[in-house]
């Protein structure tokens, strides 16, 4: 599913055998040619990132890391590398097993090229999971263009959920819809489906509760489960302005 170029890579782990070998040690800098060499096929940075850092590399790494803002927190995704953006880094790099210094170098997007597919969706999920309503994206609250967007940042949100709950797969059961497509399954009409970075979770072999709960460390402002009206056969996951989490029976 993703283009690496096998030496350069063998070339890159093993000028990093250090790092991989002792968590503890810094994700070394600054990226290098050969670290080039291994360009993704979906994004490739061209240099080590720290806090004071900005531009859209920084938000690129910004949203594979949306989902490691500690808990009922949300990273900004303003492509400025500041305290909230260091300690997201280094809960994905402990995530891992990486060196856990809040700077990305080298191996941390090593790390983030194995985890993306070519058209920078996680492994685990995909773009068609998140629409099941139509193939462009149209018809919502924003342009389908942002509503993709939105999409891919809950794709990242829920890959760094489904790692932290044992990579075990995480039942998709719905995500955007268009206008249409919401008031015919009768939807609320400021319902964040309709904007993209709402998701709908089956219980799958967590549980909704499980679900929820765990929902909580992952960047998920809204988060609606059992106990809630009209949600006690799912999860709900999706981000708002301002904070709200309500699964009753779950003590949420």
């Amino acid at each position: 599913m993703r283009f690496r170029l096998a030496l350069p890579m063998l070339a890159l782990l093993a000028g990093l055998g250090t790092t991989l070998a002792a968590p503890a040690v810094a994700d070394p800098g600054p990226v290098t040619a050969e670290d080039m060499s291994a360009a993704d096929a979906c994004y490739t940075w061209g240099r080590t990132l720290s806090q004071g850092a900005s531009g859209d590399d920084v938000r690129q790494l910004q949203i594979r890391v949306a989902g490691y803002p500690g808990y009922g927190g949300v990273l900004a995704l303003d492509g400025q590398f500041g305290a909230g953006t260091k300690a997201a880094v280094t809960r994905f790099q402990q995530a891992y097993g990486l060196g856990a210094d809040g700077i990305a170098g080298p191996a941390t997007f090593a790390k983030i090229y194995e985890l993306q597919d070519n058209d920078c969706t996680p492994v685990n999920f995909s773009y068609d999971e998140l629409n099941n309503c139509n193939s462009d994206w149209s018809g919502g609250n924003v342009s389908a263009a942002t509503a993709k967007a939105n999409a891919l940042v809950s794709m990242w949100k829920l890959q760094a959920m489904r790692h932290a709950m044992g990579d075990k797969g995480i039942v998709v059961n719905g995500g955007f819809r268009s206008v249409a497509c919401n008031n015919a399954v009768g939807g609320a009409t400021g319902s964040r489906h309709l904007y993209g970075d709402a998701v709908d979770l089956g219980a799958g072999s967590q549980g909704f509760c499980g679900l929820a709960k765990q929902a909580r460390n992952h960047g998920f402002s809204e988060i609606l489960g059992p106990g809630y009206p009209g949600h006690n056969d799912h999860t709900h996951v999706a981000h708002r302005s301002g904070q709200f989490w309500s699964a009753p029976t779950c003590g949420i």
